[in-house]
Order: structure tokens, then C-alpha cells, then sequence
């Protein structure tokens, strides 16, 4: 059978992030790691589909891989698999969402259910015990008899949620189906599987195993932990220098060239990549840092995502999503925990929706790209600030920022205006590692 693997989309709802299937997470990006367990379930015969924004990155982590582009990405899924199906013929074809991480086994579990007799296809199905902002199966003992798109809390029809790994023993089937639904259908594609439910025999494929959903920056951090399961042996690049001060306990992954100061502390599970340094007294547990990265003096990273180029001086990251070329001043602070320890919601991308649960007591902030935060910066918990922001020192961030701000306190307030400066360029902050 042949897998579709589907990054076409633009991550709106990943702000301040960008390009969820492209951001660096426990030495890979996202998309690698889905193709990674794609061929751990036996699927080899793979094709992504992605977007003109996104195809030259995806081409070099695959070059040999082939590469269908979707000519409207604003198009949803339907878009996608219109571009990419009439080359499957009636061939039998899986179709993978690229945000949904998934135990390998699932793959082949909805490929089995498909090739049972008289059965069209399969779609992968799990029981959830909260509302989940997705597709809701609704079914007829094994036979799936429709889908219903996001029906809000309390509303739900079941509590079998989709999950993007269905299997059409015809990739006509769907590819016909999608061809006659309205086209500015935002669920296009859920409209087309409900005509099929209606004429063929689709059977769920139960699945209890682990899943983690990539919508929001927020998912990386239970992401993060799923991924660090899989760390249990330590694997210490040659070139690295780890000063005989220096504690490094448990399952840790450390690239080339990086280095362990004095009386630094390193906890795994953890995955530290190449070129990085972690400075005196710093302590680093249950974390993802990327490449190139300065965890400064007595600097705390616990249990947060790190892309390249992060720069920490006498800071606390905890629980907290951090873009490339970020860096914090001196006694900077994430708050992580709500002061009655409830969940933290975040505030919409979209204007006018309500502020949204994000199932965490614990998270910080998500930190978009070629962003400076000051000396004695604090952030409450749950805080997002947009691409090429500048935080003024001493400044408390009480709300989400947008990109291309400069925020500071003025007469007690947050003040948020233009920002006029330029991001530091990373390579010419090395002369200050």
C-alpha cells in the first residue's frame, strides 16, 4: 500500500512558531521523525505532499523521496489530495496527516483492517475522554457511518476521534468523491469521506496506543515528552568536552562539538545537538536543545523545546516552546504554573474565538524567531510572543505580543509599539560564547 504524507499546510495555529513539520524536536524535525516511524511500520512507498513555501527544506531532508506540490495551500486537505491522487490510479493508498504522531503499529493496524474482506477502507480511530477539537466518528459496529467535524464540547456524537491515517483500498474512490464537493468547503475532505461512509464499507481501526496531536506550539511540550521515551541509552558525540565537574546523569544524546562547563548538570532523558554550550552552574533536564545554543550561567531548562541559536544568561526556561535566535538577558523568567495550579488557556490566533484549553497545569511561553528579551524579564504563564520582538528589561509580559513589537513598561503599563531594531545575527553573537 502507498502512503501519502501530508505537510502542505501554512501552521497558522502553530504561532508564534513556524512551519510545525520543519521545527527542530530531539535532533530531528518533525517530518523526520514521521517518516521514521512510517518505515518502522513497513511503509516504503512514500510521498509527501507539500507546498511551494515549504518544498525546497522537505526536498533536501529527502531528496530521493517523491514530492507532489499543492497548488492551494489554503485548500485543506481536499486541495492536497486532489494534486497528489490522480497519480495513484485505483491503487490502494494510506493517507497520513503530518501532525499526527502516532505509534508505528497503528500504521499497520489500519492497513490490516483495510484488507479484510469486503471492507473499502479503514480510518484510524480513538476513544477520548475530553473534548477534542477534531473529527468525531460516528459508527455502526465496526462499519463507520460518518463523520461529524468539530462538534464542540458536549455536542460530540461519540467518542471515537479521527485520526489521519486512512487507508482506501481505491485512491479512485476518494479522489471521485472529493471531485464532487462543494469547493469552498473548509471540511472538504471530511465531506467527501461522509459520501463514501454512505456507499462503501469503511471499518474503524481501534487504537489505544500513544498519540499527540502537533495543532498548536503548546503540543510540542507533551510531544516532547512522547519522543524522549524513546531515549534510553546514552550516545555522547567523541568531540564533545564535558569538564570533570560536570554531572551528566541518565539517558543523554549530545552532538558534535558541544561542550559541558563546569558544575553544569545535565538530566535525561535529553538531547542536546551539535555546537552547543552549557555554561557553568546551568542545569538542563528532560529538555530538547537544538544546534548551536548558549544555556548560559546558572541558567534552568526544564522540560522546554529549544531550536537553534537560543542564548540564556541567569535564565529560568520551564515548560516553554523557543524559536531560532532567541535570546534572554540576564534574570529572565517563564512563569509555568497558574498560582491555582489550574489549566492554562492561551489566547487565540483567530480574533473573536475563546481563549484555548491547552490540557497543560505546566507552560511557559512559545517564543517566535530573532527575538530579545532584556535583563529581569518576566513572562506569565501561557505567554506567546510573535517573531522579532524586543522586550525592554525589567518589562512583566502580561499578554500575547505580536510580531514586530517593542514592548516595555510604561507608567506601571505594557506598552506595545513598532519595533525600529534588527535581530542579531547568530554568527555574529559568537564572539561572545
Amino acid at each position: 500500500m502507498k502512503t501519502l504524507l501530508l505537510l502542505a499546510g501554512h501552521s497558522r495555529r502553530f504561532w508564534p512558531l513556524e512551519e510545525k513539520s520543519l521545527f527542530p524536536l530531539c535532533g530531528k524535525t518533525l517530518l523526520e521523525h514521521q517518516v521514521k516511524r512510517l518505515h518502522e511500520a513497513g511503509c516504503e512507498d512514500i510521498t509527501l505532499v507539500c507546498g511551494e513555501h515549504n518544498r525546497p527544506t522537505v526536498h533536501s531532508l529527502f531528496p530521493k523521496m517523491p514530492v507532489v506540490v499543492q497548488a492551494d495551500t489554503h485548500g485543506g486537505m481536499r486541495a492536497a489530495l486532489l494534486s497528489a491522487l490522480p497519480e495513484f490510479g485505483d491503487a490502494a493508498v494510506m493517507i497520513v496527516g503530518g501532525n499526527d504522531v502516532v505509534d508505528p503499529s497503528a500504521y499497520r493496524d489500519v492497513q490490516m483492517a483495510a484488507r479484510e474482506k469486503g471492507v473499502d477502507g479503514a480510518i484510524l480511530a480513538r476513544k477520548v475522554d475530553r473534548y477534542f477539537p477534531g473529527g468525531y466518528l460516528t459508527v455502526k459496529g465496526r462499519r463507520v457511518t460518518g463523520i461529524v467535524e468539530k462538534p464542540g464540547a458536549g455536542n460530540e456524537p461519540g467518542d471515537l476521534v479521527n485520526i489521519v491515517a486512512h487507508a482506501h483500498n481505491d485512491a479512485s474512490l476518494p479522489l471521485a468523491a472529493l471531485k464532487n464537493v462543494e469547493v469552498k468547503r473548509d471540511d472538504g475532505y471530511e465531506a467527501a469521506l461522509s459520501m463514501l461512509f454512505e456507499e462503501k464499507i469503511y471499518h474503524a481501526a481501534p487504537y489505544s496506543g500513544p498519540w499527540q496531536p502537533v495543532k498548536y506550539a503548546w503540543h510540542l511540550l507533551p510531544l516532547l515528552s512522547l519522543l524522549l521515551e524513546d531515549v534510553t541509552t546514552r550516545a555522547i558525540h567523541p568531540s564533545v568536552q564535558i569538564h570533570p565537574s560536570a554531572v551528566v546523569e541518565g539517558p543523554v544524546v549530545i552532538g558534535e562539538g558541544s561542550t559541558i562547563l563546569p558544575h553544569a548538570t545535565v538530566i535525561g532523558p535529553c538531547v542536546i545537538g551539535r555546537g552547543t554550550t552549557i555554561g557553568n552552574n546551568a542545569l538542563v533536564r528532560t529538555s530538547s536543545i537544538a544546534d548551536h545554543c548558549v544555556i548560559g550561567y546558572n541558567t534552568e531548562v526544564k522540560a522546554s523545546v529549544l531550536a537553534d541559536h537560543v542564548w540564556t544568561h541567569s535564565t529560568y526556561v520551564g515548560d516553554s516552546v523557543i524559536g531560532e535566535n532567541v535570546s534572554f538577558g540576564g534574570g529572565c523568567m517563564t512563569g509555568n504554573l497558574r498560582l491555582d495550579e489550574e489549566e492554562i488557556h492561551s489566547a487565540p490566533v483567530e480574533e473573536g474565538r475563546d481563549h484555548i484549553p491547552t490540557g497543560l497545569t505546566k507552560f511557559g511561553a512559545a517564543i517566535g524567531n530573532d527575538t530579545s528579551l532584556g535583563i529581569h524579564v518576566g513572562l506569565n504563564p501561557g505567554i506567546k510572543i510573535g517573531t522579532g520582538t524586543f522586550v525592554a528589561g525589567g518589562t512583566c509580559v502580561t499578554e500575547d505580543i505580536p510580531e514586530g513589537s517593542f514592548v516595555r513598561m510604561k507608567g506601571g503599563k505594557l506598552s506595545v509599539s513598532p519595533n525600529t531594531g534588527r535581530p542579531p545575527r547568530p554568527e555574529a553573537r559568537e564572539k561572545y560564547r
